[in-house]
């Protein structure tokens, strides 16, 4: 299992996709990305690999003892079986997928993909840290059947690859191929707010589950991405528990203890009795209502995030290759610091007074694991080691005369 992460195959590919869509956004002038919202996304995506490794450990402990010591039949590992497998991860997938809408609890954990408000090849990276350990609940059946949990781990992995394609604008409708298959015209809608296009459209790779189980809707209005109840922030960890937040609020307020406990397990519009009396909220939103958020940034910011977030994708690859010589708690400290990247790029595109200080840390912190992993597992390169030490003293440089609050170049952030 230490050498096996379907994710950190993918990754790369991913990340060559969306660079390719990036600079055709950019040539053609189409307007399908801005700047904080394409960070907020890799930083998001970013952080969910991290989780992944936990995530391979908790699957080849729980899925191996039911392989090995319930499942009454092994199903060998060949193409016919890595076929009908695949078949069945998506059609558990589609429950998954309509649950992860209409459970509050399950919501919470897959809204961090929908809440952006935009839609290309960075929202298909934009996965929650916890929906990935929510997802394999609804595989349990397939160690149960006799699938080996490397098998099924992997076909996952490429399950969810092949939707990524899905999340782009570039693509128009394609008639005869979406009559079975996904398309990304089929995904927009998914990821519409507006009143028609609301919990449709929850096929992965096979369409014909939703027009099987009545969820099928085909575009036609154009699409509003995003949520009805907005994050409003670019910060990973907003991002990704602000509905668990708007949840435990609920539960907390609510005056009947039963109804403590199912508002988790309801639709995202229920709400509990003696908390219902406001007038109903309208359901669905279209692009003419929708007020998009944004945040004034630290000036600046542009150059040094975007070659940060170049870096900071290294980094992840090294944390979670299975190729990586990291140890257990090595690869846990590179990823704590990684959390720390993606908080402080949050931070730095809303001007947030502590940002600065918590990326000299992040700076600090990340150089110092490089000299590390060089000195442990490298060669000795101490002029490596020198240009390290001096690019850490010029991003620290640029953070404190550009992004620290009382700094002239700063005031503008700020108002002042």
């Amino acid at each position: 299992m230490d050498k096996f992460n379907p994710y950190a195959f993918v990754t790369p590919i991913a990340i060559a996709l969306l660079l390719v869509e990036i600079i055709y956004n950019l040539t053609a002038k189409k307007g399908y990305y801005s700047f904080s919202e394409a960070v907020a996304n890799i930083g998001t995506a970013i952080g969910n690999q991290t989780s992944n490794l936990l995530v391979a450990v908790l699957i080849f402990w729980g899925y191996g003892y039911i392989y090995e010591n319930i499942a009454p039949y092994k199903i060998p590992t060949n193409w016919w079986s890595g076929a009908i497998l695949l078949v069945l991860i998506d059609f558990l997938f589609y429950w998954c997928h309509r649950f992860g809408h209409r459970v509050n609890l399950f919501w919470a954990a897959h809204s961090p993909h929908h809440s952006a408000e935009e839609f290309n090849f960075g929202v298909a990276l934009r996965a929650s840290v916890t929906m990935r350990l929510y997802s394999f609940l609804f595989f349990l059946p397939l160690p149960f059947m006799g699938f080996e949990p490397v098998f099924i781990y992997g076909m996952v992995g490429i399950h969810l690859f092949m939707s990524f394609w899905h999340h782009t604008r570039v693509i128009g409708k394609m008639p005869y191929f979406e009559i079975i298959f996904n398309s990304p015209s089929h995904h927009r809608v998914h990821h519409g707010t507006n009143a028609q296009y609301l919990d449709k459209n929850y096929s992965e790779f096979l369409i014909i589950w939703d027009k099987f189980f009545g969820t099928f809707e085909p575009e036609g209005e154009e699409v509003c991405f995003g949520v009805l109840d907005h994050p409003k922030s670019y910060n990973p960890v907003t991002i990704n528990f602000h509905h668990f937040k708007v949840v435990a609020k609920l539960s907390w307020q609510a005056p009947y203890f039963w109804d403590k406990i199912k508002v988790w397990f309801m639709p995202p519009e229920w709400m509990p009795r003696g908390l219902d009396t406001s007038p109903k909220k309208k359901l669905g939103m279209t692009i003419a209502e929708q007020v998009r958020y944004a945040a004034v940034s630290f000036p600046a910011s542009v150059p040094y995030l975007a070659l940060h977030v170049a870096l900071g994708l290294g980094y992840m690859l090294l944390v979670i290759s299975p190729k990586s010589p990291l140890a257990g708690w090595e690869r846990a400290a590179g990823s704590g610091l990684i959390w720390l990247m993606i908080i402080s790029w949050g931070g730095i595109l809303e001007s947030r007074r502590w940002a600065p200080y918590l990326e000299a840390i992040r700076v600090i912190g990340m150089s110092g694991s490089i000299v590390y992993m060089l000195q442990k597992y490298g060669k000795s390169m101490p002029l490596a080691e020198y240009a390290l030490g001096a690019f850490t003293i010029l991003c620290l440089g640029y953070v404190f005369w550009f992004f620290r609050p009382g700094s002239g170049a700063a005031k503008k952030a700020f108002g002042t």
